[in-house]
């Protein structure tokens, strides 16, 4: 039995590699693939925005759907899948419309993520949880990762459409391994209702960590994977030195969601993580359009990869830390559409203003949401030990 897990997990994250590959690889250059051929920044917002909206819709009826069948594998295929395809519209149509589609494609795929997840995490125990967690965002990541060091060394030598066409490969590989995976039917599936999975709605961690986490992805997904890069490019920087930009962020994520899943994790409690990291990515906000000089926002790029790599991977396990194991796809599907509205909307703020204002306002903008994230994990924190120590007293 411990062999055939071994094997399965290992299966799994070896197709969780594949699929963020292909999600990410063409993401360093699409902002500014999309500015050259003179699309709009606030279109380009919109553009980076519609990839979070997909998952919007998707991720809570996805969630309830993988609850109800318990058929994670078919939902691993279809992600892998249209990871792959959406990478095709952008070859297909190479402007605002083949990356406006694609990127809907994607976030269609993304949607499938709650399966790869819940899969992976049943293999272990509850006391392993926030480990495994943290194990498969460092797969995530290292796809990530491994999709930004292809990209910045082929880009300026291959071009966009060679670049989305790895995405295509990497999706495609992703599929054909799902096959490969065992049905995760089980052979007397619980009798559940579509009511009673969305009572996980109420439940309170669920809600406040959904909430920070739509904070925290929301504002990676408007500087690390968009303005950042054109901040860089504003300061002199080649397409070469945005990619390496990316890949000294995803290092950072990889090194500490590897960290998140050892002992360095008991150096702060799990609140004082979520706090700290917080306070350094409103810090992230404040620095990056001040500093005049590209080697200090490289420099920067090691901060959002903790929020990456430690923030949410904690966020993700406190999040369904208290919902039944049967309800943990409704219940992550809920997490996961909660956080893609951050994905969506702050692009699509953060362009605006950088097109009505300045790049400077929208990062402080940004900011700003990240200090109010803090001030809110810090209240609930010191609710939390209120009541326990209510609790201990009477």
């Amino acid at each position: 039995m411990a062999k055939f897990q071994d094997k399965q997990t290992s299966l799994i994250l070896g197709i969780v590699v594949c699929f963020w590959f292909a999600q990410y690889v063409y993401i360093p250059y699409q902002t500014t693939y999309l500015l050259l051929v003179n699309i709009s920044s606030n279109l380009v917002g919109a553009i980076i925005g519609a990839y979070g909206i997909s998952q919007l819709i998707l991720r809570l009826p996805v969630g309830i759907l993988a609850d109800l069948s318990s058929n994670h594998k078919l939902f691993i295929l279809l992600g892998s899948f249209f990871a792959g395809i959406a990478s095709l519209f952008r070859i297909l149509l190479p402007d605002h419309i083949g990356f406006f589609l694609g990127n809907i494609l994607s976030g269609t795929a993304s949607a499938t993520w709650i399966s790869f997840m819940i899969l992976y995490m049943s293999f272990f125990t509850k006391s392993e949880q926030t480990s495994a967690t943290s194990k498969i965002i460092m797969a995530n990541n290292f796809g990530m990762l491994l999709g930004f060091i292809t990209s910045t060394l082929l880009y300026d030598a291959v071009g966009m459409m060679v670049i989305c066409a790895f995405g295509l490969g990497a999706g495609l590989i992703g599929f054909i391994l799902s096959f490969f995976l065992q049905a995760t039917k089980p052979a007397n599936p619980p009798k559940l209702h579509i009511m009673d999975l969305l009572s996980v709605i109420k439940d309170r961690n669920l809600l406040l960590f959904s909430g920070l986490a739509l904070v925290q992805q929301g504002v990676q997904m408007s500087t690390t994977m968009s303005f950042t890069n054109q901040i860089i490019q504003e300061l002199g920087g080649t397409n070469s030195v945005i990619g390496f930009s990316s890949i000294i962020y995803m290092l950072s994520a990889v090194l500490f969601a590897k960290l998140a899943s050892t002992k360095f994790l008991e150096l702060l409690t799990k609140k004082q993580w979520i706090s700290s990291s917080f306070l350094l990515l409103g810090l992230y906000c404040l620095l990056v359009p001040q500093s005049q000089m590209i080697a200090i926002v490289c420099l920067l790029q090691l901060i959002p990869g903790i929020g990456t790599g430690i923030l949410f991977s904690l966020l993700t396990s406190e999040a369904v830390s208290s919902v039944p194991a049967k309800k943990n796809s409704t219940a992550m599907g809920f997490f996961q559409a909660v956080y893609a509205i951050g994905m969506t909307i702050f692009p699509m703020i953060s362009g605006s203003i950088y097109e009505q204002l300045s790049m400077t306002m929208a990062f402080l903008f940004l900011a700003g949401t990240c200090f109010i994230a803090l001030l809110v994990s810090l209240g609930f924190s010191n609710k939390e030990a209120k009541r326990k120590n209510k609790r201990y007293v009477s």
